[in-house]
């Protein structure tokens, strides 16, 4: 009997909420298609793992066998996998580096080139991520190292060092009253629908609705997006705005779109993110030397 490692992640989730609609929320998926996975999970196993009541999902005793060895068994089977992976990697002398949109900014190029010097051979395969996947790879083990945007879901997992900071601003189609203004308080735009990241993005998605910084104002949402064209074309076609780094105006300027700084609401953080499996990794802590030391002065 073989078991997809995906109903043991759903079943850890119930297990863990006491509850389906706790879970659903917690992996991003509706509560219909939770209930079928635990479902399909009983049906493999051939025992009910839960007992369903009004209060919740109380484990059977099957269920709680379960629940104390599957976290072990999940860990490990993810330390495999990046591990495959990452053998895989350095065989080919690669360093899979993923990121999300302008990365680390103007810095990127310099830390490619550095790490280049530092490990002659090697190569860093820059990996650009969708916003649905705010860690870059990095949680699934598909990347050595990754660029980031904090904060992210499952960060507390991972190592962390932040290179810099810089404001966030609010990108407005061209027509917008708004955007023939100097600055815009962010109180000023609670009504605004926004375009959002996916909801599996989490922690990372809220931030970028700064959902903490609306003293409990509910969020408007015009369109969901996963890739920057897709984000500026719905910001032109005036489906909605959008909280972005500054440097976005930069990097992804477009006739239609204009770009403001915005008050009250807290700066943006990059930093560079690894395993703490890698340590002791030096391929992977060359890399995070070179992101150190270009950080700006």
């Amino acid at each position: 009997m073989d078991v997809d490692t995906r109903l043991l992640r759903c079943f850890v989730a119930v297990a863990e909420e006491g509850s389906l609609t706790r879970a659903a929320e917690r992996l991003f998926v509706s509560q219909p298609a939770l209930t079928k996975q635990i479902k399909q999970l009983e049906a493999r196993v051939g025992v009910p793992l839960f007992t369903r009541s009004r209060a919740g999902m109380a484990l059977t005793e099957p269920g709680r066998v379960l629940a104390e060895r599957v976290p072990v068994l999940l860990a490990e089977w993810d330390r495999i996998l990046r591990e495959t992976k990452s053998t895989a990697s350095r065989a080919a002398r690669v360093l899979r580096v993923g990121f999300l949109a302008s990365a680390a900014n103007e810095a990127t190029q310099h830390i490619v080139a550095e790490f280049s010097r530092r490990r002659p051979g090697w190569r860093a395969d820059m990996r650009q991520a969708a916003w649905s996947n705010p860690s870059a790879g990095l949680a699934d083990g598909d990347v050595d190292a990754a660029l980031v945007r904090l904060p992210f879901p499952g960060q507390d997992a991972l190592r962390v060092a932040v290179l810099f900071t810089e404001p966030r601003c609010v990108v407005l189609p061209t027509a917008h009253p708004f955007a023939a203004r100097d600055a815009i308080p962010f109180r000023d735009l609670w009504d605004e629908p926004f375009v959002a990241a996916p909801p599996e993005a989490g922690r990372w998605r809220e931030y970028w609705l700064a959902t903490d910084e609306r003293d409990g104002h509910p969020v408007r949402i015009g369109a969901v997006t996963d890739q920057p064209d897709e984000w500026l074309s719905a910001i032109a076609n005036g489906y909605g705005i959008a909280l972005a780094p500054e440097s976005a105006g930069r990097y992804y300027a477009r006739p239609g779109i204009t770009y403001r700084p915005v008050t009250g609401v807290t700066p943006s953080q990059v930093a560079v993110a690894w395993a703490p499996a890698d340590d002791t990794n030096p391929v992977v802590q060359d890399f995070v030397r070179c992101c150190l030391d270009s950080r700006p002065r």
